[in-house]
């Protein structure tokens, strides 16, 4: 009794689901790489200039550390003086940026007494640092 021979049967690879793959994750780049610009304004063609320098979105940063010490661009201040340094450092700058970087071991009420003189300065944006989880 002879067998059907089996090696008369050609090996072939198909090669169309690992073009699929590949194609989604070259849509996945793609789409992902759209979000990482960051588009301030309409698109233009600037002109050049030799003595062009980049500026970059300056940020006043307010640190209260774990002894409830206030520092306003790594310079100690007294809560009461905070005010009118900040004004002073904003400036004619309209929506100034202010970071305040509060240890976690801070009292809430140390954070808030801040947050309150920080709002009385006109023009001034606030933000709370945190580290992401």
């Amino acid at each position: 009794m002879r067998l059907p021979d089996d090696s008369e049967t050609r090996f072939e690879i198909n090669i169309v689901p690992m073009i699929d793959a590949i194609f989604a994750i070259l849509a996945f780049f793609i789409i992902s790489t759209l979000y990482l610009t960051r588009s301030e304004g309409l698109p233009v063609n600037l002109p050049s200039a030799a003595t062009a320098e980049p500026q970059p979105p300056e940020e006043i940063n307010v640190t209260i550390n774990t002894n409830g010490d206030i520092f306003l661009n790594r310079q100690f201040i007294e809560l009461k003086d905070l005010e009118g340094a900040v004004r002073s450092v904003v400036g004619s700058r309209p929506q100034a940026l202010v970071v305040i970087n509060a240890d976690e071991q801070v009292l809430h009420g140390r954070v808030v007494s801040v947050m309150d003189r920080l709002r009385q300065v006109k023009g001034v944006r606030l933000a709370i640092a945190a580290k992401k989880v």
